[in-house]
């Protein structure tokens, strides 16, 4: 498992696409940080809430990008039939490229402390941002994104095509993220609209960004990401028969 995790990671540095990608999520993030945001510096705010809230839409073109050839193009070349000859489980597959995924995630997300510590450092007094909210800020985002990376392994092992695989990947997570919140918000459905509204991520993301990390959010994370590694489990025994 650990040779196919680190092919995982170096096909994709390798790749001058993978470097693109990586590059215009930082810039776009450090746009709507520093430029987009209402005159920061001379506002002087102490806080990261416009960042916290753009990168999620940044992961939803981001994170498809990273897992879209993880299944999709072993199935493209052939090369899924010698995984099946290796001495690793189809599960052990999937955990593979997953862990890979979410090590890429975290790669793309690290650089972005920058504005954490400049805004610490820039602030008036210095330090008088909330850090406990920054930090489970942070936490909620990398959650966020490992379960996005579990929705793009799935979409990418439905089928051969990348492309296929990053619209298919773009379009479950906007639903996961905010189509499921949005029909909640809309008030049609009585009680029902509460828990509608908490089987979106948003929800759970909002939650974990006041400062506080529920066990309830931690959860139902886990538990998205489970759901779709065993659906794309599912998927990869069927292309055995």
């Amino acid at each position: 498992m650990r040779a196919l995790y680190l092919k995982e990671i170096r096909g994709f540095l390798n790749s001058t696409v993978g470097y693109i990608f990586i590059l215009i999520f930082l810039v776009a993030t450090w746009l709507f940080h520093w430029v987009f945001n209402g005159n920061f510096l001379e506002a002087q705010l102490a806080d990261m809430l416009p960042f916290f809230s753009t990168t999620p839409y940044l992961f939803l073109i981001l994170i498809p990008a990273i897992t879209m050839r993880s299944i999709a193009d072993e199935r493209r070349t052939g090369t899924i039939e010698l995984l099946y000859t290796r001495p690793i489980s189809d599960f052990g597959i999937l955990l593979a490229k997953y862990l890979a995924g979410v090590t890429l995630l975290l790669i793309s997300l690290l650089p972005t402390l920058i504005y954490y510590a400049s805004v610490h450092y820039l602030g008036d007094p210095v330090g008088v941002i909330d850090d406990g909210s920054t930090i489970t800020s942070f936490i909620g985002l990398f959650l966020l994104g490992s379960c996005f990376v579990s929705v793009g392994i799935f979409a990418s092992a439905l089928t051969s095509s990348q492309i296929i695989a990053f619209i298919t990947s773009l379009t479950f997570c906007y639903i996961l993220y905010d189509g499921i919140s949005l029909i909640g918000s809309y008030a049609k459905f009585g009680k029902l609209d509460f828990l509608i509204q908490y089987f979106g991520l948003n929800t759970h993301y909002d939650s974990i960004k006041k400062g506080v990390i529920l066990s309830e959010d931690l959860v139902y994370f886990f538990s998205v990401i489970a759901v779709f590694l065993l659906a794309s489990h599912t998927a990869i025994k069927s292309l055995k028969k």
